[in-house]
């Protein structure tokens, strides 16, 4: 089979040939139709990431058809469209990880391949309202969003939500199911095009955040947000304090901002503020991610479909300059 190579740091993305895995007695062999990009490949072809920093097959987000069992698996999955949890081995402490979790596709090969082995235990019917390029563009975005919004952010009908960086696949996400739970959506973006779309798709509105004065002109219009959900981090993450309503929560699981700047403790304690952390999510997240995309046909934004595995390097130099309006997908053909 021909797979996508990470041979080093900042060295592009090669094909290379390998044998198709043979599925151990508790795997899956997965013909993959489909798969999608996340900041994490790109931070880690620029040696940013945890974990290997080469010889690596990566991709975390796929979709497929079950091509083989491993000996005594169930021959029923044969033939059926599936998708992939790429959130695995978190632990048995549904508040954070333990210390074996990892993400699909680093170190374990990932889904930018013609096949992958993964654990019977990782592996989920394709929601049937799904194309395969959305299916793809679903799992690390999806769940990451509902964590945030949900587990951790603890989103009720009715309440004010903004959404930072709209765009991002996980903010295009979020946003969405922040609407079909009946929230009022506000996003912010540094492109005034994004926004539009934004509001286009449901976002009551929107604010370009190198003006200043964004945040008093949102607290201005809202009040003050009940939940906010942050991908970036940075020197201006006090702000979001600034537009949060009083016992507001604050959810944040990126870092592309670089580190949190000055924040005075006073906004937090005085206004009864959480500022909760989450990364991916537990099976059980997973698990209710789906039903809750299925139950309100929700399909993800999908910016781009690159049409083979040859197009990978292309696929995240077009990632890394940060134009798309949700997520980027490969057909995982030669």
């Amino acid at each position: 089979m021909k797979a996508v190579y990470l041979t080093g740091t900042l060295e592009p993305l090669i094909l290379k040939d390998f044998q198709i895995p043979q599925p151990e007695p508790d795997e899956v062999l997965i013909r993959l139709e489909c798969s999608a990009f996340n900041h994490r490949d790109v931070w880690m072809q620029k040696g940013l990431y945890s974990g290997p920093k080469s010889g690596l097959i990566m991709g975390s987000d796929g979709c497929g058809v079950v091509e083989a069992v491993g000996p005594g698996g169930d021959h029923t999955l044969i033939g059926q469209e599936v998708i992939i949890n790429p959130s695995q081995n978190w632990g048995p402490d549904p508040a954070a990880f333990g210390k074996d979790f990892t993400i699909l596709g680093n170190p374990s090969p990932g889904t930018f391949a013609e096949y992958i082995s993964v654990s019977r235990q990782y592996v989920y019917p394709k929601p049937v309202h799904l194309s395969r390029p959305e299916a793809a563009a679903l799992p690390l975005a999806g769940l990451t969003s509902y964590r945030a919004l949900f587990t951790r952010g603890r989103l009720v009908a009715g309440e004010k939500v903004l959404v930072t960086g709209i765009g991002a696949g996980t903010a295009s996400i979020a946003m969405l199911m922040a609407l079909a739970a009946g929230a009022e959506v506000y996003v912010t973006s540094s492109s005034d095009d994004k926004i539009a779309k934004a509001i286009a798709l449901g976002a009551k509105g929107g604010l370009n955040y190198n003006n200043p004065a964004w945040p008093e002109s949102f607290k201005a219009q809202t009040g003050g947000f009940n939940v906010i959900i942050d991908s970036a981090s940075g020197k201006d993450f006090e702000r979001l304090i600034d537009v949060a309503a009083p016992g507001g929560r604050i959810v944040v699981f990126g870092a592309t901002g670089g580190p949190i700047g000055n924040i005075l403790s006073r906004k937090i304690f005085w206004n009864s503020l959480s500022l909760l952390g989450t990364a991916m999510g537990t099976p059980k997240d997973f698990e209710e991610m789906l039903d809750f995309v299925s139950r309100h046909r929700l399909s993800p934004v999908v910016d781009r479909v690159f049409t083979s595995l040859g197009h990978a390097q292309e696929a995240l130099e077009y990632m890394s300059k940060g134009h798309q309006f949700g997520k980027i997908v490969m057909q995982n053909k030669v």
